[in-house]
């Protein structure tokens, strides 16, 4: 079973050379003001927006991911449309981009789905959280595969067990999606995402849940968590709001980029 695009054409252009210019004009800006750390970081908190939007801070992290030297990562999202108790998790054997099919890790999801009694809600899997994130790893991952969970009314301790178990395999990351605030006027939006930022950077829990308005809240936390019991660190690596791309400083939305080691 193929897991087919939902989103092309709408949050990331439905042809490959559209795309390869977005992640070629991503990289002129990063060359021109940002300097990559010189880390193997193997999970990120990267957005989800349409690519004009926070497709630059996605790439940095990226960017990061490609000098892991891991090629397999497990996507995880909040569901944005569908309402579901948990974890969803489906069999596909690829995920479809306009660069072509990402192979599914196979070995991987029967012992996800055993260990953790993780269901499939199919119709959850149309979800852009995690699709928009697949063009970028098939583009910057040779030989890329991948795992995508969405989950809905999830516990953040629940999915933190599953990072864990990830994590515990070497050759195997993770990518947390999150957009930040939404829809409220540009100051009012820059300080509740800082609220989230220094939540990311600090991994404070408690700050986490005092006024970080995430919209994927559940999927950093349980990040947070399985970084403490782990001993990584975190690292915010670009913020910035749909304004700085529509000018529109009225209602805007917040997205950030974080990588651990």
């Amino acid at each position: 079973m193929k897991r087919n695009m939902s989103v092309v054409g709408t949050f990331y252009p439905r042809r490959a050379v559209e795309l390869e210019r977005y992640f070629e004009h991503f990289s002129t800006i990063y060359n021109e003001s940002f300097t990559l750390p010189d880390v193997k970081s193997r999970a990120v908190i990267v957005p989800h927006a349409g690519y004009i939007y926070s497709g630059y801070t996605a790439n940095i992290a990226y960017r990061v991911l490609q000098k892991s030297g891991v090629k397999k990562f497990v996507v995880i999202g909040p569901s944005h449309k569908v309402a579901f108790n948990g974890v969803s998790l489906c069999e596909f054997s690829s995920y479809d981009t306009p660069f072509g099919k990402i192979n599914a890790i196979a070995d991987l999801v029967p012992k996800l789905k055993d260990k953790f009694s993780i269901s499939c809600i199919s119709d959850a899997h149309a979800e852009h959280s995690t699709e928009v994130q697949f063009p970028f790893l098939k583009h910057y991952i040779e030989d890329v595969s991948i795992v995508e969970l969405v989950y809905s009314y999830a516990n953040a301790h629940y999915i933190s067990e599953i990072i864990d178990f990830i994590l515990e395999h070497e050759d195997i990351g993770v990518v947390i999606s999150t957009d930040l605030s939404h829809f409220y006027n540009l100051n009012e939006a820059h300080r509740l995402d800082n609220i989230c930022l220094i939540a990311i950077g600090k991994l404070d829990v408690g700050m986490l849940h005092s006024g970080c308005e995430a919209c994927g809240n559940v999927g950093v936390e349980a990040m947070i968590l399985s970084a403490k019991k782990l001993g990584l660190s975190a690292h915010v690596l670009d913020y910035r709001t749909s304004a700085d791309a529509s000018g529109d400083t009225n209602r805007v939305v917040g997205y950030t980029s974080a990588y651990f080691s």
